[in-house]
């Protein structure tokens, strides 16, 4: 991995924001940039001092990262974050894939057998969950990922080859939204996790019947959607209402508010096609003494900057405003007593078999 690469993802696990990172090794905070931008990197005096706060040595971290690919090799989305090559934005995705998992009970808390053969993860970002997937199941004998991301795409290829899993894994870059290129009957296993950030509520009836599609009858498609998160901060409050009005308007959700996908979840699987629709809904928790809480700091001080291109287009916030909000919730949410709570919901059901087809069509 790049130095560049590895120095933004310790340092948004620390939960310590650029600025942060600058004070502790008394340095200038674009010095802290231009090291995680790749434009220079920490001379012989500020990496022991590095190594002094926990960073690794180069021989604990996973080898080199390809280059971020430019913003013009990235197909046209519909992700809210527009610079998809934003070297931010993936540490982002690492991080909270990583959470994400850990904090749910892990990868299928909610199969009580899962040993899936053929799997296929939409939106797979950089590709965290199917590669712990393939350490958790080592029988599984197909395991495919799939994001429009060219970017994400490369890391996780990247990825899953220092994890010594690149012959177990293919990653391939594909717009889910257009449609899947597999043959019908694919899969056992269909998974999706947080795609609300890139489908449009009228996107969700094709993305469906291509899930379906691509699953073998009596396989199972798998959805995991967030809530917005509830905090004790009035300025982080403030941030919500905002971005919740930008998610409504440009048709992520199906109500304006925090819940305005999961609320939707069971009955979209079962108004298109799927049988057995089950849920199983969890809360994740952060404040100052949790675990996960600095990984929760430093991704939502990552978010605030990446996402500020998606507000001005849908909300009349302007820099001022908007940058005096993010550096009041982030003062606030290192107070003692802020406390954060999202809920998460994985919703799942069953392709029924060809004569359990016939009986619904006719029922």
């Amino acid at each position: 991995m790049t130095e560049k690469t590895s120095l933004a993802e310790w340092r948004v696990e620390q939960g310590w924001t650029q600025q942060q990172l600058a004070e502790k090794l008394n340095v200038a905070t674009r010095t802290v940039i231009r090291w995680e931008n790749g434009d220079s990197l920490p001379d012989a005096f500020n990496r022991p001092l590095l190594q002094e706060l926990g960073f690794p040595p180069k021989q604990d971290r996973i080898p080199e990262q390809p280059a971020v690919a430019p913003q013009s090799l990235e197909h046209p989305s519909t992700y809210f974050v527009e610079d998809r090559s934003n070297q931010e934005e993936i540490t982002r995705l690492t991080v909270l894939d990583a959470i994400l998992t850990k904090d749910m009970g892990g990868l299928l808390p909610e199969q009580p057998d899962p040993h899936f053969k053929r799997v296929l993860d939409v939106g797979c970002g950089t590709g965290g969950w199917l590669i712990e997937l393939a350490r958790t199941i080592p029988d599984c004998q197909l395991l495919i990922g799939v994001d429009v991301s060219h970017t994400a795409i490369e890391y996780a290829r990247a990825r899953a080859s220092a994890a010594g899993l690149g012959d177990r894994i293919e990653f391939r870059i594909g717009d889910a939204l257009r449609m899947l290129e597999f043959p019908a009957n694919s899969f056992d296993l269909v998974n999706h996790r947080a795609a609300a950030s890139w489908l449009r509520t009228w996107d969700w009836p094709k993305l469906l019947r291509e899930y379906l599609r691509v699953t073998c009858p009596g396989g199972i498609v798998r959805t995991t959607e967030l809530d917005w998160f509830q905090t004790t901060s009035p300025a982080f409050e403030q941030y919500s209402i905002l971005f919740l009005q930008a998610l409504n308007q440009s048709g992520h959700l199906f109500t304006p508010t925090g819940d305005g996908v999961t609320r939707e979840l069971a009955r979209l699987l079962s108004q298109y096609g799927l049988l057995q629709v089950q849920t199983r809904d969890c809360t994740l928790e952060y404040r100052p003494d949790t675990e996960g809480w600095q990984s929760f700091l430093g991704n939502t001080d990552i978010n605030f900057r990446i996402s500020l291109p998606f507000l001005h287009k849908w909300t009349q916030v302007s820099d001022d405003e908007y940058h005096s909000l993010c550096k009041r919730a982030l003062s606030e949410i290192q107070q003692s007593d802020f406390v954060a709570r999202c809920n998460v919901l994985t919703a799942w059901g069953v392709k029924p078999s060809e004569r359990g087809k016939q009986v619904l069509q006719t029922s």
